[in-house]
């Protein structure tokens, strides 16, 4: 367990600003515990403070349980997807009456860094990528079973690879010879299909591997659902804060909060406002923000990260069906 506790959790001081409640009572839900540490920096942060953590991934949530240990009368763990948030918050008797909700979506580093979990196209292992490992999909079954078609629209969706079509092609190709089932060998399958990068490009495998992640957890539409279901828990006043790891996942939660924090919803054409909509969420957040020189020079990881944080400023509550986001 030593080795986990040197975990580093990204932009932990700009959440933790925004996370300051005092010596208040307080209710926050981490909806993507991961190894905990936003977590343990906010119960340490705020003696009033109670936590329900969740995540999808049992190893991750032992190693916070033992990174908790000794908040366990403060914070409490639930197995689960963050897209059901409302029903485990429902489970506390908390719904309603929450200050924070905070996610950090994306793939955690001791899930990049265990081969056998299939996330890094760096080192060998199965074709599995499962944060639940009890969930029948896998990234190997999406490879060797999915029609062309299907496969054209995950490589071009969530991967944003212009030769889609033909990464698609050669994989039919590919599997009536021989099933895929090891990340290197799908690493030099994309070299030979896509090319290898050149300077100042992602390798090819980075996008094939985030598509395939992605179809595999269904990330967007669970960050979709998490995010209505974040907004539905909090209360008038409650934050919002989400830390995203690429375009398409912020892209995803700028618009909800752009949406959120508009006026008038009427066409541009009408003279007047007739909808009566006013602002459900402020901003309180300039753009985006990113991890500090210092940060960067100690977690290359933390390159990527971009947050977000609104501010609930009413008692509504959304529908999924408002938002399409994608």
């Amino acid at each position: 367990m030593a080795e986990m506790l040197e975990h580093y959790s990204v932009l932990n001081q700009e959440v933790a600003a925004f996370l300051d409640f005092g010596g208040a009572p307080a209710k926050m839900i981490d909806g993507t515990l991961g190894n905990g540490g936003h977590t343990l920096n906010a119960v340490q942060q705020n003696p009033g403070l109670q936590v329900v953590g969740i995540d999808r991934d049992i190893q991750a949530l032992e190693r916070a349980s033992y990174r908790l240990r000794d908040y366990k009368d403060r914070v409490f763990l639930h197995h689960g997807v963050f897209s059901d948030m409302e029903k485990i918050a429902n489970a506390e008797g908390w719904h309603g009456d929450i200050d924070a909700v905070l996610l950090d979506i994306g793939v955690s580093s001791p899930q990049l860094d265990d081969g056998s979990r299939g996330f890094s196209w760096r080192m060998n292992g199965p074709l599995d990528m499962r944060m639940d490992r009890s969930s029948p999909l896998t990234a190997s079954r999406i490879l060797n079973q999915y029609e062309e078609d299907e496969l054209v629209r995950i490589f071009k969706e969530y991967g944003e690879i212009r030769m889609a079509k033909k990464l698609a092609r050669k994989v039919v190709e590919e599997r009536e010879k021989k099933l895929f089932s090891t990340t290197l060998e799908l690493v030099d399958f994309c070299d030979l299909v896509l090319g290898r990068a050149r300077p100042g490009e992602l390798p090819s495998p980075t996008l094939v591997f985030q598509a395939l992640r992605i179809e595999v957890n269904d990330e967007l539409g669970e960050l979709q659902k998490g995010l209505v279901g974040a907004f539905n828990v909090l209360k008038n006043g409650g934050i919002l804060a989400v830390i995203s790891f690429h375009s398409l996942e912020d892209r995803i939660v700028k618009k909800f909060f752009k949406r959120l924090s508009t006026g008038c919803l009427c066409p541009p054409s009408f003279p007047v406002c007739v909808c009566g909509h006013t602002p459900e969420v402020e901003i309180l957040t300039r753009g985006v923000l990113c991890a500090s020189e210092k940060e960067l020079n100690e977690n290359k990881r933390s390159s990527c990260a971009k947050l977000r944080v609104a501010k609930k400023i009413t008692d509504k509550k959304i529908e999924l069906a408002e938002f399409k986001l994608k």
